[in-house]
């Protein structure tokens, strides 16, 4: 029997630049794992469009594949993505009820992530043609739920003791503070040199009102989300291998 299909599962549908990166993202991951099907989809791409869960688990299983593991592109895990998650499993099963689905955790905030961050903080200084720093900002989605945020914290805290530099981590929604206020707080302090790296796997909404802010508030780089890397392949590929294992009759 064939191996599972792995399906990337991502939002952002409407955003051609999220659109892009998810794709450039599943090629990676495809350039490592030639032998697997491997596809995309986006929970909020209608069902009859190209690339909707829908549509995805359709050209699957017309193919031939009795089993899907989801794996989602997301960085953290909160009540808001659990819930998503859960909704495209059911619906994956109600559509096809010989399909075998099995969704995996989200991607996490892993600390192999540091070093894609690293990458593109460095080629924003470049390209602001900055050399010194004395204060970093880590910006992130941001959550309702409080362990959310206080992962993204505690990955900031790695970071910036890392660089040995001071680091504060900032939320586009729902906690404070925002990435505008972060920077500031920094300046109170006599800090000018602020660099602020995006913790978002892709362009969007959030990562943009990120970088206004921040670069409104005197930011003098702001680095482009993770994108695609070979660490975000491989992290990937580490979930699917865990939710293959789980599809396994025991």
């Amino acid at each position: 029997m064939a191996a599972p299909a792995l399906v990337a599962l991502a939002s952002g549908s409407t955003d051609p630049r999220a659109h892009a990166t998810v794709t450039a993202i599943v090629d990676e991951v495809r350039a490592v794992r030639g032998d697997l099907r491997i596809e995309q989809a986006f929970v909020d791409a209608p069902a009859r469009r190209r690339g909707s869960l829908a549509s995805v688990s359709d050209a699957l299983v017309r193919a031939g594949h009795e089993e899907v593991v989801l794996v989602p592109l997301l960085l953290a895990e909160s009540p808001e993505t659990t819930a998503t998650i859960e909704d495209a499993v059911a619906t994956l099963r109600e559509r096809h009820p010989g399909l075998r689905v099995q969704a995996t955790p989200v991607l996490g905030l892993e600390a192999c992530f540091l070093q894609v961050l690293d990458v593109r903080l460095r080629e924003a200084l470049r390209a602001a043609r900055v050399r010194e720093l004395d204060a970093l900002v880590l910006a992130a989605v941001g959550s309702t739920d409080a362990i959310s945020n206080q992962a993204v914290a505690r990955l900031a805290r790695v970071w910036g003791a890392h660089h040995k530099l001071p680091v504060t981590a900032a939320y586009a929604q729902a906690a404070p503070p925002a990435a505008g206020e972060a920077v500031r707080a920094f300046r109170a302090e006599g800090r000018r040199h602020i660099a602020v790296a995006s913790l978002f796997l892709t362009p969007g909404p959030h990562a943009d009102r990120a970088a206004e802010l921040a670069l409104e508030a005197g930011a003098v780089a702001v680095a482009d989300p993770l994108g695609a890397h070979p660490e975000v392949a491989r992290t990937v590929l580490a979930r699917y291998a865990v939710g293959a294992v789980e599809l396994v009759p025991v």
